[in-house]
């Protein structure tokens, strides 16, 4: 509900889902009726309330999709393909959506796809810190490599992930063999679970805000 740029910042994730054009309907699922409401003003379906065993901080991402799910099965209406939006991802994009949704569907053996963005370090070269405060790297072995010569390393990106419903039944839960990566530039991510990351958020999205008008 807080106000990121000028309006909620589930709005960016609702607003880019319908503008993709991907989506017999956009669901929003939370326990909170102002949520719902918000949701609701700006596009989203809300057809019910989560149930308070799935309405803690700590409630898994799993579980809710299976709600979701188990609704929509009750009511003899199960999608060919799901997408989950996360509800703090200003920076998510209506092209990004139908890009990732379209090489799925052109990617034999591929099930599912995930959003993800390159490490801006390389992650070989990451360090720790003890209690004591000594510094020591996780991989002593590259202290002399040189970050060019180094493997990319990618994280999710906390945008959005596709998944077809019907897939095999997999060994290994998550992301593996079946899973398709789609790749976004640095500047159009930005993780938000802290303060800061709010506030670096922010100013991002400012600077791209000027950087359009600019080009306009």
């Amino acid at each position: 509900m807080k106000d990121f740029c000028g309006k909620p910042i589930i709005a960016y994730s609702i607003e880019a889902a319908l503008k993709s054009d991907c989506f017999d309907h956009v669901f929003v699922s939370t326990d909170d009726e102002k949520i719902a409401e918000i949701a609701k003003f700006y596009g989203a379906e809300v057809p019910f309330l989560r149930p308070k065993e799935l309405s803690g901080d700590h409630t898994d991402i799993g579980p809710v999709i299976d709600h979701l799910l188990d609704w929509l099965e009750k009511k003899g209406s199960c999608p060919d393909y799901l997408c989950l939006l996360l509800a703090t991802a200003p920076f998510v994009r209506a092209q990004s959506i139908q890009e990732s949704y379209q090489r799925l569907l052109e990617t034999p053996k591929k099930f599912s796809c995930v959003s993800v963005t390159e490490f801006v370090f390389p992650i070989q070269r990451a360090i720790k810190i003890s209690p004591a405060g000594d510094v020591a790297m996780f991989q002593p072995e590259h202290f002399t490599s040189r970050s060019q010569d180094l493997e990319k390393a990618y994280h999710d990106a906390g945008q959005f992930s596709w998944q077809k419903i019907d897939a095999p039944e997999l060994d290994t839960p998550g992301w593996g063999a079946h899973t398709l990566p789609y790749i976004l530039p640095g500047h159009e991510v930005q993780d938000i679970d802290t303060p800061q990351d709010w506030i670096r958020a922010e100013i991002m999205y400012k600077v791209q805000q000027l950087q359009q008008q600019d080009i306009e």
